[in-house]
């Protein structure tokens, strides 16, 4: 758990400098756990995230765009009647716990003064965003809501009392001496990183790992100095936020941990650093959730197509061997004095070879010679007549396979409004059958395309799903406009609003291509570029597809970091 007591101490103090004394301008509540607080304070609108999340739960101050739903959900709406135009008078964490406390002084419905706290826990599963009225000490709502029957220690209700979470009577880290270290220890017991999170407030596995870690040989001497050296920069709030990134495993926390291997990266703030490391995660949990049903179908259909090409190619295999009935044919019909009702095979001499061998030609022995080599030659020219027709059945299965390839990698790079572009153009197709409904449809609008600004101020811009991709192919980019795609990679489309685009600009339009496409995680992408003008939709063809030529390759290594900073 990188998100703890230590950090949550970090992340208190940093939000208090930057938004005690202000005011909350707006209130929106994005999604399901999750609420946006904006608060002009220091003459600058900042971003407050709470998040309740089970996996991603924390609170920040966030750079991110969210999208707000049409209706505000019944705890936006009651966190709006009691804190919009409140001042934040102070901020502080319950101890070491991850529990944080928003204190606001505003005013209520006939102009008195009325003072409000927003509790945060920061608990995993458990987290949880209470708003209470200080004054009575109830609870006016929250965005979990806790009855009894599920949690006995404590209900969280609007009405109910607030009660603070158990405590834990852990001994302070940033206060213990070496004798203090030495009683929460016992070194013939082992897993001294377990014993230090059991015996002290506030220490996750990563922060006691590390201080056994830079203990060494851990005795009665090295383990103290090692936990002392390790709370004395954080005890003067000294921090260097980083992320730490090795394989396809990362952490963060507000100082270095030597014992994990990877790469670091540093930032200037634990907001920046939480911005970084939660980019797409909880976006990409929420897509997972919305987009559930429809990868469900997606993966259903690819595997029909799958089982339906074995099945094509073992009917096109049978039908390649159409000669060989017509050589069974007439090689029986020349013998079909030689053959009786009853026989299972006949062997006859074979005309046709130039050493005279012999062929052996099964028969049914249900049918009489002459139906027999009816039967042969109605096989031969069926299976004359497959072969077109099961070539055309395959290409168009393969083509099938391919789209609802791309459909998979679009949904792996979606935010969750591409998610509907998705749903609609299955629907579309047929795949996903319509709902009756008396609303009417609104009006067909434009896809909303995703754009980024290169290094010298070039808009690129980047479709995130096929009726994203059509439109700004055939429709938005100009004819000279330059046009890039993962080479036979499925992918995204992507264009450079340019005609003359420098290099550094192509290369990180095409780094956009590879990080947009199936190869994400490879290195030493090609991606293809080309002029609009170049690429072309075949009737008839799939959402999402098009040809092109004329075509120039680069090769690049997908970079997350370079994606965020052209995206910012």
């Amino acid at each position: 758990m990188s998100f703890d007591g230590l950090f949550t101490r970090a992340i208190t103090k940093e939000l208090s400098e930057a938004l005690q004394g202000g005011r909350v301008n707006k209130i929106h509540q994005p999604y399901k756990n999750e609420t946006i607080l904006i608060i002009r304070s220091k003459g600058k609108n900042h971003k407050l995230l709470l998040s309740a999340h089970p996996s991603y739960a924390r609170v920040q101050l966030t750079e991110e765009p969210y999208e707000n739903p049409k209706e505000p959900p019944l705890f936006c709406t009651m966190m709006r009647k009691h804190l919009e135009g409140a001042i934040v008078e102070s901020i502080e964490q319950a101890g070491l716990d991850r529990l944080m406390i928003f204190h606001f002084k505003g005013k209520n419905e006939i102009g008195d003064v009325a003072y409000k706290q927003l509790y945060v826990e920061i608990m995993g599963r458990h987290s949880n965003i209470v708003l209470v009225d200080q004054q009575k000490g109830t609870i006016i709502d929250s965005i979990k809501h806790i009855s009894a029957a599920v949690n006995s220690y404590r209900t969280v209700l609007p009405g109910y009392d607030y009660v603070f979470p158990p405590a834990q009577d852990k001994a302070d880290p940033l206060a213990a001496d070496q004798l203090d270290i030495l009683r929460k220890v016992d070194f013939n017991s082992g897993r001294i990183d377990r014993q230090l999170v059991s015996g002290f407030a506030g220490l996750s596995p990563l922060i006691a790992k590390e201080i056994v870690f830079q203990s060494g040989m851990v005795n009665r001497e090295t383990l103290p100095a090692a936990f002392i050296g390790e709370m004395n920069p954080i005890r003067q709030h000294e921090y260097t936020p980083v992320l730490i990134e090795h394989e396809q495993k990362s952490a963060f926390y507000l100082k270095d941990l030597q014992h994990l291997p990877g790469e670091r990266k540093t930032f200037q703030s634990l907001s920046e650093l939480l911005d970084r490391f939660y980019v797409g995660k909880a976006t990409r949990d929420r897509v997972r959730q919305q987009a559930n049903d429809v990868e469900r179908l997606i993966k259903n259909e690819k595997e029909k197509n799958e089982a339906k090409l074995i099945k094509l190619e073992q009917t096109l295999k049978e039908a390649e061997s159409a000669d060989r009935f017509q050589l069974y044919g007439e090689l029986l019909t020349a013998h079909l004095y030689a053959v009786e009702k009853g026989m299972e095979e006949i062997e006859v001499v074979n005309y046709y070879d130039e050493t005279g061998g012999k062929i052996k030609i099964p028969l049914d022995p249900q049918k009489t010679p002459a139906e027999n080599a009816q039967k042969l030659f109605s096989k031969y020219q069926k299976a004359k007549n497959a072969i077109l027709a099961v070539n055309g059945q395959i290409n168009s299965t393969k083509e099938e396979m391919t789209y609802f390839e791309h459909l998979l990698q679009q949904i792996e790079s979606a935010s969750p409004k591409d998610i509907e572009g998705i749903r609609e153009e299955l629907l579309e197709e047929g795949y996903i059958k319509a709902k009756s409904s008396k609303k009417k449809k609104p009006a067909n609008s434009k896809p909303e395309l995703e754009r980024y600004e290169a290094s010298d101020g070039t808009f690129i811009f980047v479709g995130k799903n096929n009726k994203q991709n059509d439109y700004l192919t055939n429709k938005f980019a100009r004819r000279d406009e330059i046009w890039l795609h993962t080479k036979d990679i499925p992918g995204s489309h992507v264009v450079i609003r340019s005609e003359e685009p420098v290099e550094e600009t192509i290369l990180e339009a095409a780094n956009l291509a590879a990080y947009f496409s199936k190869a994400k995680s490879s290195g030493s992408v090609p991606v293809d570029f080309t002029k609009v003008r170049h690429v072309k939709k075949p009737n008839g063809a799939k959402p999402g597809f098009v040809i092109y030529d004329n075509q120039q390759t680069v090769y690049v290594t997908p970079n997350e970091d370079l994606v965020l900073k052209l995206k910012k």
